[in-house]
């Protein structure tokens, strides 16, 4: 895989950026480049997660890394944090699902619904990768309505006692603990911070898996998992919790989506320049030109668009529907990138000497997941409507 140093920044957002955001973007590139770009296709092909990678991940500060230093983290803006999501989508989606699942979807709810303990106690070790986490939300009847969930809590003296099943959890059989969401008595909804050796507790890891493969994907088992009070999120009561949690993971996402665009347009670019068909190379047709075209005008919009909602989340004016149209509309615009890079390189296309394919297969998984298509279009639809098409 060629290296390309520079962001495909077709109308040169990089001269908005400050020198720090610059640093964190190229410190991501070159290191992932060197250390992960060249082993990331055959991890993919045997469907293995580089689990020795997750220190260095830690040491480059990429797990919750617009969370404050206090806890160990970076410590950086949000649009710093968007940028290393891109970053590490620009290798592979599953790449990025693993630092989102840590940093977005578990180190920080801890750090805004946690107690100071609790803090103390996960947030640090999560930072520099020597813990892993995962985000048990969705249940095998409950992705898009996780309102209908079943796992339960039942208060038994100090203890707390869950049962359920969560599906489709990244990081599942690698983690430490697990943030699982489940109503008690009362029908509301907490989360509780469960060590996964905990008795009850088991991970099942769900194989045979045509994306995201170089990424764990478990289901998750609570058989009468018995945790003390002290596991609950303080500050964490109601449904809003669980989805404020993913309204930050989206974000990361909209920057991500971008990352396996700019990764697949390179990729059809540099085919279609050395391919000939009847003595001209095929960059030189007018259907290639005019998809490569499609290509870059979607990264630019979507650049733009995540940047500028960056911004508002670093100025406190993002709101979660504002997300859903960067998810939205740069994950289906990345998908699109993809299965046409595909068409542009034929039969090569299909085969892991390039990224082409690997990229569409998880975008297909990355298009579904933290909300799909339509259902964002719903949330934004009752944003400007003051309708509700959702039930």
């Amino acid at each position: 895989m060629e290296y390309i140093s520079d962001m495909l920044d077709y109308y040169n957002l990089s001269s908005m950026l400050s020198t720090e955001e610059l640093q964190v973007q190229k410190s991501a590139r070159d290191y992932l480049e060197s250390e992960v770009g060249p082993y990331v296709s055959k991890w993919w092909e045997d469907g293995v997660f580089p689990k020795e990678k997750i220190s260095e991940f830690g040491q480059m500060g990429f797990f919750g890394a617009n969370l404050p230093v206090e806890y160990g983290c970076a410590g950086v803006n949000n649009v710093s944090y968007g940028l290393i999501m891109y970053e590490l989508e620009r290798i592979d989606s599953g790449l990025r699902s693993f630092a989102s699942v840590q940093g977005a979807l578990v180190m920080y709810p801890i750090y805004r619904y946690g107690s100071e303990d609790q803090k103390k106690k996960y947030l640090p070790d999560m930072a520099a990768g020597k813990s892993v986490g995962c985000f048990g939300l969705t249940e095998h009847d409950g992705g898009s309505d996780p309102g209908a969930m079943k796992t339960s809590a039942v208060k038994d003296g100090e203890s707390y006692v869950l049962n359920g099943r969560k599906m489709w959890i990244t990081n599942g059989n690698i983690a430490d603990v697990a943030l699982v969401w489940a109503k008690n008595e009362d029908g509301r909804v907490n989360g509780f911070l469960v060590p996964t050796e905990t008795s009850g507790f088991q991970a099942n890891k769900i194989d045979h898996k045509m994306s995201m493969r170089a990424s764990v994907t478990s289901e998750l088992v609570l058989d009468d998992v018995r945790v003390p009070a002290t596991a609950i999120l303080p500050g964490a009561d109601g449904l809003s919790a669980p989805l404020s949690c993913l309204t930050q993971a989206r974000y990361g996402i909209a920057w991500g989506a971008l990352g396996a665009l700019e990764s697949v347009y390179n990729d059809a670019l540099r085919f279609s320049k050395s391919r000939s068909t009847f003595n001209k190379p095929i960059a030189a047709r007018q259907l290639v030109q005019d998809k490569l075209v499609d290509m870059v005008t979607e990264h630019t919009r979507g650049l733009l668009l995540a940047w500028r909602l960056g911004k508002m989340k670093d100025d406190g004016t993002m709101a979660y529907n504002h997300v859903s149209v960067a998810k939205r509309e740069n994950v289906r615009s990345a998908l699109k990138a993809a299965r046409s890079a595909r068409e542009i390189l034929g039969g090569s296309g299909i085969t892991l000497d390039y990224g082409v394919i690997r990229h569409m297969l998880n975008l297909e998984t990355v298009d579904t997941y933290e909300g799909t298509r339509d259902v964002h279009t719903l949330i934004i639809g009752r944003e400007i409507t003051g309708e509700n098409a959702l039930v």
